[in-house]
């Protein structure tokens, strides 16, 4: 994959950045998807939100539903097959490009994910194909976590940037903005990581491309309402599928 920093690409950005796409995986995200499609449309004009359900049992999907009808650029897509993070952003991004977004992001359902930063991260676009809402930079950081949370997810993203010689803080924050020409390549490239390495996987193929990564400062706001979906057990199978694609031939 080739860079997008050719002077062409920087002279039109104005007209390439407009139409935008928000992907937003769910399993029983019903007490926190209004809100959080409100907050975006109040935040970013000219976006389109797609919901992409994974078949949650507690009506996330007919709630979305009925959004839509105040909400119209608001897309829903109901996953019935394997669930998981990894297959629903995959679904989430192809649905992007195959739609002709220039611009595909990425958030968690779970409010975490403050949508006001949405215009600054967008306006890093100007000069940069990936912005990441960034914990661990200058101004960024966490609310209501233990400081053994606080250091474990520091310790993993340390970890994460140094062995896949990424230069960025937060590898595996899902607050994301995408130029599609970053992303062109998981159309035909299998990924393999699950859950959050998964994040890691994408950014990492998307800086072997050729893409510049931008880091913009957000506080992470744990979640209120719902239940975490995040286990012990996936951080340690994410630390493994890093090392399987660091280490990887291909």
């Amino acid at each position: 994959m080739t860079s997008v920093a050719d002077a062409t690409s920087v002279s039109k950005a104005d007209d390439s950045l407009k139409r935008t796409l928000i992907v937003v995986p769910t399993y029983n995200e019903s007490a926190n998807i209004p809100e959080l499609v409100r907050q975006i449309f109040a935040s970013l004009e000219d976006v389109h939100v797609l919901v992409v359900d994974d078949n949650s049992p507690d009506g996330t999907a007919e709630i979305v539903e009925r959004l839509r009808e105040s909400y119209p650029r608001v897309q829903l897509q109901r996953r019935t097959g394997e669930r998981g993070l990894g297959h629903a952003y995959t679904a989430g991004i192809v649905h992007g490009l195959d739609n002709g977004f220039q611009i595909i992001g990425t958030m968690d359902a779970d409010l975490s994910h403050d949508p006001i930063h949405l215009p600054a991260m967008h306006g890093l676009l100007q000069k940069n194909d990936v912005v990441i809402g960034s914990r661990y930079v200058r101004d960024g950081g966490t609310v209501n976590w233990t400081i053994g949370r606080i250091l474990l997810s520091w310790t993993a993203n340390t970890f994460a940037a140094a062995l896949l010689q990424i230069p960025a803080h937060d590898i595996t924050s899902g607050y994301r903005l995408y130029r599609r020409q970053a992303l062109e390549w998981i159309r035909n490239t299998e990924v393999k990581s699950t859950g959050y390495s998964f994040l890691g996987e994408l950014l990492y193929r998307a800086y072997r491309g050729g893409a510049r990564i931008a880091e913009h400062p957000i506080v992470f706001h744990d979640r209120t309402m719902g239940v975490s979906k995040l286990h012990r057990r996936e951080i340690y199978l994410g630390a493994i599928n890093l090392l399987r694609l660091r280490f990887s031939r291909s």
